[in-house]
């Protein structure tokens, strides 16, 4: 099995989707910003490194050999945290480093997680801008990672990774199980916002790694209301 590279690896998005490597049998470069404060995520087939998604030479050097990359990173933990640290060209420069450092590198594949704020409601509009949905004091990081994925967008066919956005279609419940259930969707927000768990959208992003079906785009995830998730 080829290698994964997993930026933002001690996340709870990046630790999902580097057991559900582990269990498919790849190995896993694990990066994030300083490894002494992740030694849990050590195991037989994982190594974690030190590197930075917003760098272009970062990304090469850590990507080279891997099959598929993923970009798990978020700078922001919640609104306790506040904005005054909050870079809003965060997202545009990790892009910007992904494309051309994955591709520099050779890696064919970048998987990225999204964030259900920018998907499209009911009316058409995105749901960071219904403050019923999304609360307006986070509107500042929705609005970051939207730029992202703009940039994505904007490289259009000129870059040589091809790159998907999986964007979760509700709730991220990190203890739910992993149920295999997951769909893809499209632009919109899945209908209910159902839940999604964090192992089932690990599921959804090896899968697009391993057999890729969704191209230079970005489409949620979600698994349809009914099923049994216990």
């Amino acid at each position: 099995m080829g290698g994964i590279v997993v930026f933002g690896a001690g996340g709870r998005a990046g630790r999902a989707v580097t057991a559900e490597a582990l269990g498919r049998g790849h190995e896993v470069t694990g990066v994030v910003r300083d490894p002494a404060r992740y030694a849990d995520l050590a195991a037989e087939g994982v190594s974690v490194v030190r590197g930075d998604v917003t760098e272009i030479g970062s990304v090469r050097e850590l990507a080279g050999g891997a099959v598929g990359a993923v970009h798990a990173v978020s700078p922001f933990s919640g609104p306790e945290q506040g904005f005054d640290s909050l870079d809003p060209g965060f997202f545009v420069k990790a892009a910007d480093a992904l494309l051309e450092g994955l591709a520099s590198a050779g890696v064919p594949r970048l998987v990225a997680v999204g964030l259900f704020a920018d998907l499209l409601g009911a009316d058409g509009r995105p749901v960071m801008d219904d403050p019923s949905a999304f609360p307006p004091p986070i509107r500042p990081f929705a609005l970051a990672h939207t730029a992202g994925l703009r940039r994505l967008r904007e490289a259009g066919e000129d870059t040589a990774v091809d790159w998907v956005m999986l964007t979760p279609g509700g709730g991220l419940e990190q203890d739910a199980p992993r149920t295999g259930r997951q769909r893809l969707g499209d632009e919109r927000m899945p209908e209910g916002a159902p839940g999604l768990s964090y192992a089932d959208l690990a599921v959804a992003v090896l899968d697009e790694i391993e057999t890729p079906t969704r191209h230079r785009t970005r489409v949620s995830v979600f698994v349809p209301r009914g099923v049994r998730r216990a």
